[in-house]
């Protein structure tokens, strides 16, 4: 396949390098004449391990040179690449600058060009920034109309600087965002020699996974750090700890809590947090990204709150109350906490959720609906169409049968508010893979 890749970078070069090396006839594009000059005469314009070597021999066999002309890339290309760069500001906005500018000339060059061409996107970009500002500029640059058939698709790279060949030939994944099936196909035959499986997804899905990933990295460093420094502070060696931390592949290093729903609670994650802070503070160890979590598990049951008050509606219905389903826990349950502050407001509030019906508990819960919230126990309804007939509002508080039921039987005047994002389910338009 004829390929174009602009901006020569550290992206830019691995990626049209590597493809250089799968068969590909590679056309680089930058305007710093320099890295031009360099690629052309087969020297590394970034460090990067390997890709001298690998420029060295894609150069020499003709499969790899470089250009600062936009014209010639395209007429010498069926599809380009876009790994041009999109530098944060000081307040974390993106400049796009190059990105805009680049649509542009490309939009202009394929001015009169009647064979099919395919444009990838392939920086890093927040979620809409192809139907805003790449889409717009390829098309303000043909003058509003292109004179052949036009694809568009985002394709995320997942390399890191300093083993980024080995990267680009084995990664998690082959991400790419796309609406039209015939460019996925082609992007299919693009990446055949890549050892990896090939995901389709919806264009600002595949633009946001990039972010999630990089920021769950940074997450990671900054929790293992702090573990250390807690760790240190108590005379416990925190590369034994973090060792057998990631031995447990079933909970720790797994798909276990990765899920968006609702607030967490019970009796383990909300008082072990507040413990192991504790220790810090007395060890005078700070922990600020341990010390964000509870204010941030707080904040998601504010905007179930305020979804609800949002809503204008009194009456509600509440399908789960203990902390998640298939339990009659109700301590630290969001669901309590979200049910009071509901209260506090003057809503009529009925509560379904057959685990904590009153009459089954003993032990340690009935004494804690009976002396911390007895107010809460006499909304309890025993059926769903109780609950049903009471309420203009209903909110999904745990997943399971009894909220897929009361969803399914919802009727038309009812809003339904799912704090649980829909038990982890996918929406919209879902990834492939293969």
């Amino acid at each position: 396949m004829r390929i174009s890749v602009f901006g020569l970078g550290y992206v830019g070069c691995v990626t049209g390098a590597c493809f250089a090396k799968l068969g590909h006839e590679v056309l680089g594009v930058d305007i710093n004449k320099d890295k031009v000059a360099m690629v052309n005469a087969a020297a590394s314009p970034i460090v990067e391990p390997g890709l001298g070597e690998l420029l060295v021999e894609m150069v020499g066999k003709g499969r790899f040179r470089a250009t600062t002309s936009t014209e010639e890339a395209v007429i010498s290309s069926d599809l380009a690449l876009l790994c041009v760069g999109t530098p944060g500001r000081a307040n974390g906005q993106l400049g796009l600058d190059a990105l805009e500018h680049v649509g542009k000339e490309i939009g202009t060059a394929l001015h009169g060009r009647t064979d099919p061409f395919t444009v990838v996107l392939r920086s890093t970009v927040l979620p809409g920034t192809t139907e805003r500002v790449l889409v717009p500029a390829l098309r303000a640059g043909a003058g509003g109309k292109f004179s052949c058939t036009l694809g568009v698709a985002v394709n995320p790279e997942f390399m890191r600087e300093g083993s980024s060949l080995r990267d680009f030939a084995h990664p998690p994944f082959t991400l790419v965002g796309c609406d039209d099936p015939e460019t996925v196909t082609h992007l299919r035959s693009l990446y055949a020699g890549v050892d990896a499986p090939f995901i389709h997804a919806a264009v600002r899905t595949a633009e946001m996974v990039k972010y999630v990933s990089n920021a769950f990295h940074a997450l990671k460093v900054c929790f293992a750090n702090e573990i250390g420094d807690t760790c240190e502070a108590f005379g416990v060696d925190a590369h034994e700890v973090i060792r057998i931390f990631l031995m447990d592949r079933k909970l720790n290093v797994s798909e276990a809590y990765l899920r968006p729903g609702f607030a967490f609670g019970g009796s383990c994650l909300p008082k072990d947090l507040r413990a192991l802070l504790y220790a810090a503070r007395t060890a005078d160890v700070s922990l600020p990204l341990l010390s964000a979590i509870l204010p941030s598990n707080e904040a998601q049951i504010r905007r179930g709150v305020e979804a609800v008050l949002l809503t204008r509606k009194r009456r509600v219905g509440v399908v789960g109350l203990s902390f998640k389903p298939g339990t009659d826990d109700l301590r630290e349950s969001p669901m309590v906490a979200l049910v009071e502050v509901l209260i506090g407001k003057g809503l009529d509030v009925r509560i379904l959720d057959p685990n904590v019906a009153v009459a089954r508990l003993v032990g340690a819960n009935r004494r804690y609906i009976e002396e911390e919230i007895p107010h809460i126990a006499s909304l309890m309804c025993a059926d769903l169409t109780t609950l049903l007939d009471h309420a203009d509002v209903l909110v999904i508080g745990n997943s399971g049968e009894e909220a897929a039921f009361a969803v399914a039987a919802a009727r038309p005047h009812h809003i339904v508010i799912d704090l649980t994002r829909g038990a982890g389910q996918p929406r919209g338009q879902s990834p492939t893979e293969s």
